[in-house]
C-alpha cells in the first residue's frame, strides 16, 4: 500500500473495520476463533488486499485459522461488496502477523532483565 495515497489508506481502514465485524458476527467456521486484524494493505489499483491477523494459540491453530479465513474469503468479499462503495472489492489475502507474539516475547525478556532473572549468559561469565 502506498502510504502517500490518503484514499487507499481510508479504504484499507474501512475494509479492516468491516472485516473485523464480519469475522466476529458472520463467519461460523469453528476454526476461526479469537482473531485480531492488525492491518490491511490495499494495492493502488484496489485489486488485492493483504489482511494481517494474529491470534493466540498453537501452530496447528494458526494453520487451521489461516485455512479457514482463506476458505471464507469469497464470502467475506461478497459481504464487503454490500457494505463498501467501491467499483470492485479487492481479492483478500490473509497473512499471519507475528508482531504481537514478538512484542510479548520482548516484553518478557525486558521483565526478566529488570527483575534480575539470571540468563544463561550471566552464568558463563563467572
Amino acid at each position: 500500500m502506498h502510504r502517500d495515497l490518503p484514499r487507499v489508506r481510508r479504504v484499507a481502514d474501512q475494509i479492516q473495520r468491516e472485516l473485523a465485524n464480519l469475522i466476529r458476527l458472520e463467519v461460523k467456521d469453528p476454526r476461526v476463533g479469537l482473531v485480531t486484524l492488525t492491518g490491511v494493505e490495499v494495492s493502488v489499483d484496489y485489486r488485492h488486499a493483504k489482511v494481517f491477523f494474529t491470534l493466540l494459540g498453537s501452530e496447528q491453530a494458526l494453520r487451521d485459522t489461516e485455512q479457514a479465513l482463506q476458505h471464507a474469503g469469497g464470502f467475506l468479499r461478497t459481504q464487503l461488496s454490500h457494505r463498501l462503495r467501491l467499483r470492485s472489492v479487492p481479492q483478500l489475502h490473509f497473512v499471519y502477523d507475528p508482531s504481537v507474539e514478538r512484542g510479548a516475547r520482548l516484553t518478557q525478556l525486558i521483565d526478566e532483565a529488570v527483575h534480575g532473572v539470571a540468563s544463561p549468559l550471566d552464568e558463563s561469565d563467572s
